[in-house]
């Protein structure tokens, strides 16, 4: 949809979201938006019934009637004396159990840094600024007020109808602070009642003179060399059998629920085609966990060491490297299971490398990381970037926030190797659901496992454009440390191939990553996020991978190690593989 300008405004609609809001050109949000959220944090999917248009004013008449929702209202974007207001107007026309329904504010990621004046609700003001390295926790509370400035432009916010507070949600992918309201520190779930309102408004005020001059990046990127190569591991397919024709699927990433009635099925297949397993196992709830006695089937500590010693002499004769245990509320590798994990690997005569950390997103990572023993021998995290939201835009923008969380894991691993993976488009199941989620009742892998029943594939699978994404994402991804990266599925609706075993386009750049294994990996920073390149070589040879994410083609330079650089033609949103002349 094309921009809308009103004066020295500009901003792009995108369905329901104000986008990418911008004073004399400068961008100062990246989005302003109104979200419904049920109490496991599913967000209802808005549906628009019509537009408003005005001289300089514009109206969303939403509803949402998902999730168990009944609710309508209007968003109001109006420019009036220089600012620039977006309101949200709605009433619940029944009983509704909810985490959040009201405006949010994204802040690009960009201000990473920013110095930033925050105006209290409670009164009084703060000096602060957006985090740098990405924040644990909420970095700003009991916001009715925020300001700052970009490229010479200082930008005021004034937050109406409640208290607002910021998280850093870069923690998820997200190319974003978000400022939000109701506070996480009042109950939730909480109930709108049948006829309850909700009114929010946030007011945008700019001034001063812009000083980008809206140019791009140089189109070179530098490539130094920075230890191995990262092994490129694929997820072992969750999807129902019939499986296609066996083949060698390489290394593959499993992750077993011990509680699945399945899952020694599930081994047994990725056992089949897999050159190597990373094992993941999903330990059952303790009892004497905070949680565990409000969870069914939560198992003793002499239940829970047996779980784990059968899953393990399982193991035995499979060409397993690695091998990791979560909880299934925290997502963590919680001490207990780690414990435990070694004792089995011991009655069984095992040794694998144990991988601690999270087998949900880096947030888990980031916020419990004094509770991963210690002693694991390597950490690992997974990756969803359209976890808050599923537009194109999300998924491009999270490759350059992936740089930042690979970087920041490795300081948090310390010496120890960084495994990131699973790497999927959309979630594989909800790691902040209040309900337990729905899972396999069989034996057999008729039904499928893990995420066919708690996950939601994507159509972009099977589009050209994941082609290029992925080798993008490699390349931010493998900073030095990262040992591993591990995306998708081997085949089905979450696969590089489909479930007859056709390969989608991005089988090919998975197959072009694996390529490189055992090279020396060079790698480098992207010039504007758009355009991103890896490769790996010795003295005798180079093999480079170039990925475009810009939505026009890129003549770049690209110069490895030192040598010479090569010209790369890549068009819109694809990739290509260089191999420059020999030294």
């Amino acid at each position: 949809m094309a921009a809308t300008t009103w004066g020295d405004w500009t901003f792009d609609r995108r369905a329901d979201e104000i986008a990418d809001l911008a004073w004399r050109g400068v961008v100062v949000l990246r989005s302003i938006r109104a979200v419904v959220r049920d109490a496991d944090w599913a967000t209802a999917t808005p549906v628009i019934s019509h537009v408003d248009h005005g001289p300089e004013s514009l109206a969303l008449h939403l509803t949402w009637t998902d999730l168990g929702a009944d609710i309508a209202g209007v968003v109001t974007v109006r420019a009036d004396d220089g600012a620039l207001t977006v309101s949200f107007d709605a009433e619940s026309h029944a009983a509704f159990r909810t985490n959040r329904a009201g405006l949010v504010v994204l802040h690009p990621h960009r201000l990473a840094g920013t110095p930033l004046q925050v105006a209290h609700a409670s009164g009084g003001h703060e000096a602060t600024a957006f985090p740098r390295a990405v924040s644990a926790h909420q970095p700003v509370f009991d916001i009715a007020g925020l300001a700052w400035a970009v490229d010479g432009v200082e930008v005021d916010l004034v937050f109406r109808g409640d208290v607002f507070e910021m998280e850093d949600q870069r923690n998820w992918t997200d190319a974003s602070y978000k400022t939000y309201s109701r506070p996480l520190d009042l109950p939730f779930p909480y109930d709108l009642a049948a006829g309850e309102r909700v009114a929010q408004s946030v007011t945008v005020r700019a001034g001063g003179t812009p000083t980008a001059d809206g140019s791009r990046g140089a189109d070179r990127i530098e490539l130094h060399a920075g230890g191995a190569f990262p092994e490129i591991v694929v997820g072992a397919a969750s999807a129902p059998e019939p499986a296609p024709s066996a083949a060698d699927a390489g290394a593959l990433l499993l992750e077993l629920d011990l509680s699945a009635p399945n899952r020694r099925a599930a081994l047994a297949r990725a056992a089949g085609t897999a050159a190597a397993l990373d094992v993941r196992l999903i330990a059952p709830p303790a009892a004497d966990a905070p949680w565990g006695t409000k969870i069914p089937g939560a198992v003793s500590g002499t239940e829970l060491a047996a779980a784990l010693g059968s899953a393990v002499r399982e193991l035995a004769g499979l060409p397993v490297r690695r091998v990791g245990v979560f909880d299934p509320v925290s997502h963590i590798s919680e001490p207990a299971l780690v414990a435990a994990l070694r004792v089995a690997f011991a009655d069984a005569g095992l040794s694998p490398v144990l991988v601690g950390g999270t087998r949900s997103h880096f947030t888990e990572l980031n916020r419990e990381q004094d509770r991963v023993p210690a002693d694991v021998d390597a950490v690992a995290f997974g990756l969803t970037p359209l976890f808050h939201t599923l537009g194109d835009e999300q998924l491009f923008e999270s490759v350059a926030v992936q740089r930042v969380l690979a970087a920041q894991a490795v300081e948090i691993a310390g010496d120890r190797p960084v495994h990131v993976g699973p790497v999927t488009l959309r979630a594989r199941f909800n790691n902040v659901a209040t309900r337990r989620e729905p899972a396999p009742a069989r034996g057999d892998l008729s039904e499928g496992y893990g995420p066919q029943f708690t996950g939601f594939p994507d159509p972009r699978q099977a589009s050209p454009e994941l082609a290029a994404w992925t080798i993008a994402s490699a390349a931010a991804l493998a900073v030095p440390g990262v040992a591993s990266i591990a995306y998708f599925e081997e085949w089905g609706a979450r696969g590089i191939r489909s479930a007859d075993g056709d390969p989608h386009p991005v089988a090919a750049a998975v197959d072009a990553l694996r390529s490189l294994a055992g090279g020396q990996v060079l790698w480098g920073a992207s010039p504007d996020t758009l355009v991103w390149a890896i490769g790996a070589g010795d003295a005798a040879a180079t093999t480079l991978l170039v990925a475009n994410l810009d939505t026009r083609p890129r003549s770049l330079e690209v110069a490895a190690d030192g040598a010479a650089a090569v010209q790369v033609q890549v068009p819109a949103r694809s990739w290509r593989r260089v191999t420059p002349p020999a030294r």
